[in-house]
């Protein structure tokens, strides 16, 4: 197998995927939950993971019986919260920043695709450069520019036509049930990286475990044309 990497461009989910910050999501629905009567529990929190952050917010707004605030105040709480969190620390996903180092350095195009609003996303794309020293993503498809958002394939269809590439071009890491199946439907080479929640093994479906140890070239199997491309084969 060639040493170069086949793939185009890499199509990288935010929260739970390049930076763990489900626990700051939670964190801020919890404190927000706390106001109000209705019930949210921690499993409640796991549900909405990778979902659209408008689509969850509905669903926070009915179950907890907030009724003095919009979506969109909602949504603005919450993102202060996550993003306060980020000025004191960004969790990297184990291999994450890694990966994007090296995927930049051997010419691997690379785009930030997330339900969070632009401005957190803007943000890790900050970090991204101050630990690195390198200016890594060409731009971002946040959940503010898209219609539909995750499990639909628009942000990862948006993604593609914006970098001129067809979507089988492009890899996709996502680490959520419905970012999965928003790359998958998309047509991207969509792998997942399980973090807080479990991924089901389907047919077809590519799961690692972990990037840790991952480099450009083993993104080469997932151009493969024979069956086997599920494990890391590292």
């Amino acid at each position: 197998m060639s040493s170069a990497p086949l793939v185009s461009a890499v199509l990288w989910d935010l929260d739970g995927t390049l930076v763990d910050t489900e626990r700051y999501w939670m964190k801020g629905e919890s404190a927000l939950a706390a106001r109000y009567p209705g019930d949210w529990t921690h499993d409640d929190g796991l549900a909405l993971v990778g979902l659209s952050l408008y689509e969850s917010t509905k669903i926070m707004q009915q179950r907890m019986q907030i009724h003095d605030l919009t979506v969109d105040e909602i949504i603005d709480e919450l993102t202060r919260v996550v993003m306060a969190e980020l000025e004191i620390d960004v969790p990297w996903r184990p291999g994450a920043l890694e990966l994007v180092k090296a995927l930049h350095l051997t010419g691997v195009r690379q785009v930030i695709v997330t339900m969070s609003m632009r401005r957190m996303a803007l943000a890790v794309q900050k970090a991204v450069h101050q630990q690195t020293g390198l200016e890594v993503f060409e731009f971002v498809v946040a959940g503010d520019d898209v219609v539909n958002g995750k499990p639909h394939p628009e942000a990862f269809l948006i993604a593609a036509e914006q970098l001129g590439l067809e979507p089988h071009q492009c890899v996709a890491f996502e680490d959520s049930i419905n970012g999965l199946t928003s790359a998958e439907a998309a047509g991207t080479r969509a792998v997942g990286i399980p973090n807080v929640i479990d991924l089901p093994a389907i047919p077809g479906r590519v799961l690692w475990p972990t990037l840790v140890g991952v480099e450009p070239h083993h993104l080469n199997q997932l151009f493969l044309p024979e069956p086997g491309a599920e494990s890391q084969g590292q």
